[in-house]
């Protein structure tokens, strides 16, 4: 499935809710070329009222329903489309990984659609599946690491060029 009309929808209403959030997961070592597959799209944001507030207006906008499904034992909001079964998960914090801030930094902007998303580095995916030591992390965990030693390889190559 090409998810590229998704990314260009959610670039869209981030930037029109002015949401700043980081694709974490699956869904942002795929766009950095690794061949992993996922249900949904994970970002991580810093919770504050005004960006949940963000969220539930990009949520409304995309008719989205907005769900807490392990509250408390997680601070997480999960949106929800019944129409095509779009899944977008909001983290405030991802295991193996100190803060929003330092995710940022190491963060690269890819634009869908004229609008730019921010897509957490593939190191940053790398250690917090390694942390959160849950068997579906673990088992991708060597393609992940062989396709951030394939990046890794690639721009060393850009460089001697």
């Amino acid at each position: 499935m090409d998810a590229t009309p998704y990314l260009e929808e959610i670039a869209r209403k981030f930037a029109e809710v002015r949401l700043e959030a980081i694709m974490i997961g699956n869904a942002a070592a795929a766009l950095q070329g690794a061949p992993v597959t996922t249900a949904d799209i994970d970002f991580l944001f810093r919770k504050t009222r005004t960006n949940v507030a963000k969220i539930r207006q990009f949520a409304k906008a995309l008719g989205m329903m907005v769900h807490n499904p392990f509250y408390p034992a997680a601070d997480m909001l999960r949106l929800e489309r019944s129409t095509d079964q779009l899944q977008i998960d909001f983290c405030v914090s991802i295991a193996g990984v100190r803060s929003f801030e330092g995710v940022r930094k190491r963060s690269s902007e890819m634009v869908f659609g004229g609008h730019p998303i921010l897509v957490a580095d593939l190191n940053d995916v790398i250690r917090s599946k390694r942390a959160a030591g849950r068997p579906k992390d673990l088992a991708i965990l060597d393609t992940l690491t062989d396709t951030y030693a394939e990046i890794q390889a690639r721009r060393q190559a850009e460089k001697e060029t």
